[in-house]
């Protein structure tokens, strides 16, 4: 086959060559037309381009030339040697086939055989970079000639300048015979080339750990991590890598300085000590008692000395006094509050589940600890997971000495959710909705371990596509307040996200000002008059009210007499209407003597045990006489029409 091109503009318009640049023209022809290892003829004169292909002979050489070729990636040489010096015969000039005799011959130990195979390779193509290639491994390896090699090696360089992966393996050997400066001298030309290349970056991590570098170690094999995107025996050798050089290097750091000097700092912002201890007893890898909780004049964290580099256990703890103490002098801090009447919901929303333990034989004793477990189980997990995640964040950017500490730590809390929410007898006596959004919660470390070390252990969770999506969508949320956070609002993520999976009637978020005003005699009257919290409002209807009111807050009304009456509305209409009649009346007796709503302590009789406000008691007033007089309601002149009209929407929410 003959192929004619006239040299003119458009030649030059449909081969991507520089205008005029004749003999780059040529090698691009020849690269183009050539299929396997049967290269063109090109023949350029002053008008005309002529390339003639042999296609008869590729047609004939091109199936033996294949079968050449899976013989030798079978390692079936004494088939394919035959075979090759067959060809060879045939057609001496084509480069490859000697080539491919002379990697037979290697393979077979005649090295000098496969020298001599491999000169002929190159005085028919110069350019043939695997001839050349195995050239320079045959002298490194086994004449332990490096100075030839090393002519070979840079020959490759000469003829592909850009192939990665030529030069990446051409630094593997190097690397392999023990001269690593030769070697970083490829490997970090192959990675100017394709930095996307893992092979390379777990190369680059193997030569940093023989130098004891294990601060690039760590950073090279998670690069490697970072651009592989299959879980295969590379991703697996990257990830020990990292592993093993996080471990020697938390050996190397001395990361209980830096925590120290943190703790020093914030003992200086929060004006109390903090003092730090093992306690291998408590329910999570660590925590940090505040002061103010404890009635010490100390915080107190305390840590599991099981767990991997224990100092980034304790620097989190402390950064959630960090958070804590900047929420608090701008007065936003919030404490995270349970009690009995949150508990009961929990327990009777898993009644079901209770009961079928109950019938397979489990003591009801068993049944109320286990319960009791998950209760303060999936709440750690409301609170903790938000706030961790920015504290994550500050400990990655703050203090990088500290990352192999945290990588480590991160891992071995990542895998235990991972089991935790995976392992089949755990899965099959865990209340499947409690699991299922226990393992959002893992999913959502999981996302923030990703985006810091890009490790990936997200498919170790096994979620189901409502899960990874559900956690996705928080997480999501979580980078917009990364952005612009301001102190506390760490604490409408715990809400929003207890709100979106349905948790938020498990707990209370109360201003830490408002219950630090309450006396031990409060607390006590509290208990006393309501001791299984049955009259408490549920903190989540509270918080759906609060944000139904701010979106009302345009209109002229009284919000706290608008949520009063829909706690009035909920109270009265179970009740026979006679009763409430009764109470209207009641109310309006107090009425008579005035209610002044910038008092407290007003009462009636028939409520035992309930002291109002007086916007309480007004609004109690009104909604009874609304429900059982609603014909006389507007003979009390009482300016709350809106707030009513409100309180019925809020009822509805």
């Amino acid at each position: 086959m003959n192929i004619i091109f006239k040299i003119d503009d458009f030649l030059f318009e449909i081969f991507p060559v520089e205008k005029g640049n004749i003999n780059e023209l040529e090698d691009f022809l020849k690269r183009y037309y050539t299929e396997g290892p049967f290269v063109p003829q090109v023949e350029i004169s002053e008008e005309f381009v002529r390339i003639t292909i042999d296609t008869n002979k590729i047609e004939e050489d091109s199936k033996s030339y294949q079968k050449l070729v899976s013989l030798c990636e079978k390692g079936d040489f004494n088939k394919a040697k035959p075979l090759a010096q067959e060809l060879i015969e045939k057609s001496p000039n084509i480069s490859e086939y000697h080539r491919i005799l002379g990697q037979i011959l290697s393979d077979e130990g005649d090295q000098e055989e496969a020298i001599n195979c491999l000169i002929d390779a190159l005085r028919w193509n110069p350019k043939n970079e695997w001839a050349l290639l195995m050239m320079g491994n045959i002298f490194a390896k086994f004449k332990e000639d490096i100075d030839t090699a090393m002519k070979y090696y840079d020959q490759v360089l000469v003829v592909k300048p850009d192939d990665n992966i030529a030069l990446n393996n051409i630094g593997a050997n190097l690397m392999q015979l023990g001269n690593t400066e030769e070697a970083l001298k490829y490997f970090n030309k192959a990675i100017e080339i394709n930095p996307k290349y893992s092979n390379t970056h777990y190369a680059l991590s193997l030569v940093s750990e023989m130098q004891d570098d294990y601060e690039d170690a760590f950073k090279h094999s998670l690069n490697a991590i970072k651009v592989n995107p299959n879980r295969d025996g590379l991703y697996g050798n990257s990830f020990r890598m990292a592993i093993e050089s996080a471990q020697k290097l938390t050996n190397s750091i001395d990361g209980k300085k830096v925590v120290e000097d943190f703790a020093t700092q914030l003992e200086n912002q929060c004006k109390k000590a903090i003092k730090v201890e093992i306690d291998d007893d408590i329910p999570t890898a660590a925590k940090i008692e505040f002061a103010e909780n404890y009635n010490r004049d100390y915080h107190l964290v305390k840590y599991k000395s099981s767990y991997p580099a224990v100092e980034h256990l304790v620097m989190h703890e402390l950064m959630h006094l960090e958070l804590a103490t900047e929420a608090r002098e701008v007065h936003e801090n919030q404490l995270f509050i349970t009690n009995q009447s949150l508990k009961s919901k929990f327990f009777y929303s898993l009644e079901k589940f209770a009961h079928n333990l109950n019938k397979k034989g489990v003591a009801e004793e068993a049944i109320a600890n286990y319960l009791q477990a998950l209760f303060d189980g999936i709440n750690r997990q409301i609170y903790n997971t938000p706030i961790d995640l920015f504290i994550e964040d500050r400990i990655y950017n703050r203090y990088p000495e500290l990352r192999p500490f945290q990588f480590l730590s991160m891992l071995a809390m990542i895998q235990e959710g991972v089991e935790a929410t995976t392992k089949p007898e755990i899965v099959k006596n865990t209340p499947t909705g409690i699991l299922s959004k226990s393992k959002i919660f893992n999913l959502i470390n999981a996302l923030h371990f990703k985006s810091l070390y890009e490790v990936d252990l997200i498919n170790d969770h096994k979620p189901s596509k409502l899960e990874l999506n559900q956690a996705k969508e928080l997480y999501k949320e979580f980078l917009e307040y990364r952005e612009d956070k301001e102190p506390g609002e760490e604490y409408e993520l715990v809400e929003h996200w207890a709100e979106d999976l349905k948790l938020d009637s498990y707990f209370e978020l109360i201003a830490e000002s408002e219950h630090r005003r309450k006396t031990v005699d409060d607390v006590l009257s509290e208990i006393e008059s309501d001791p299984y919290g049955l009259n408490s409002i549920d903190p989540s209807k509270e918080r759906k009210m609060k944000k139904f009111l701010e979106s009302h807050s345009d209109q002229e009304l009284n919000s706290a007499v608008a949520m009063y009456m829909a706690g009035a509305i909920e109270y009265f209409s179970p009740m026979q209407k006679n009763k409430v009649k009764d109470l209207a009346f009641e109310f309006a007796t107090l009425g008579m003597s005035g209610i002044d709503p910038n008092k407290d302590g007003y009462s009636i009789p028939s409520i035992k045990n309930t002291k109002f406000s007086g916007y309480k008691a007004l609004a109690y007033y009104y909604v009874s006489w609304a429900i059982a007089l609603p014909e006389m309601l507007s003979q009390l002149q009482m300016p709350f029409d809106k707030e009513y009209e409100l309180a019925k929407q809020l009822t509805k929410l």
